[in-house]
Protein backbone atom coordinates (compact mmCIF):
# COMPACT_ATOMS: atom_id res chain seq x y z
CA UNK A 1 0.00 0.00 0.00
CA UNK A 2 1.60 3.36 -1.12
CA UNK A 3 1.31 6.55 1.58
CA UNK A 4 -1.00 8.11 -1.42
CA UNK A 5 -3.16 5.38 -0.83
CA UNK A 6 -3.38 5.24 2.89
CA UNK A 7 -3.90 9.11 2.64
CA UNK A 8 -7.33 8.48 0.39
CA UNK A 9 -8.39 5.71 2.95
CA UNK A 10 -7.96 7.95 5.84
CA UNK A 11 -9.72 10.74 4.26
CA UNK A 12 -12.50 8.51 3.01
CA UNK A 13 -12.91 7.14 6.49
CA UNK A 14 -12.43 10.49 7.84
CA UNK A 15 -15.27 12.13 5.68
CA UNK A 16 -17.51 9.26 6.41
CA UNK A 17 -17.28 9.90 10.29
CA UNK A 18 -17.83 13.70 9.64
CA UNK A 19 -20.80 13.10 7.76
CA UNK A 20 -22.11 10.63 10.21
CA UNK A 21 -21.65 12.88 13.12
CA UNK A 22 -23.13 16.42 11.06
CA UNK A 23 -25.96 15.33 8.83
CA UNK A 24 -26.79 11.81 8.86
CA UNK A 25 -26.91 11.44 12.91
CA UNK A 26 -26.54 7.39 12.66
CA UNK A 27 -23.73 7.38 15.33
CA UNK A 28 -21.65 5.12 13.17
CA UNK A 29 -18.46 5.14 15.73
CA UNK A 30 -20.64 3.70 18.98
CA UNK A 31 -22.62 1.01 16.56
CA UNK A 32 -18.78 0.10 15.41
CA UNK A 33 -17.38 0.33 19.10
CA UNK A 34 -19.68 -2.07 20.09
CA UNK A 35 -19.66 -4.44 17.40
CA UNK A 36 -16.15 -4.46 18.07
CA UNK A 37 -16.64 -4.78 21.90
CA UNK A 38 -18.60 -8.10 20.53
CA UNK A 39 -15.73 -9.69 18.60
CA UNK A 40 -13.22 -9.26 21.30
CA UNK A 41 -15.95 -11.10 23.81
CA UNK A 42 -16.52 -13.86 20.92
CA UNK A 43 -12.73 -14.36 20.09
CA UNK A 44 -11.96 -14.21 24.39
CA UNK A 45 -14.21 -17.02 24.21
CA UNK A 46 -12.49 -19.12 21.61
CA UNK A 47 -8.76 -18.76 23.44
Amino acid sequence: MTNAVAIGILIAIAAFFALDHYVLHWEAPLFLARKFVELLQWLAFWR
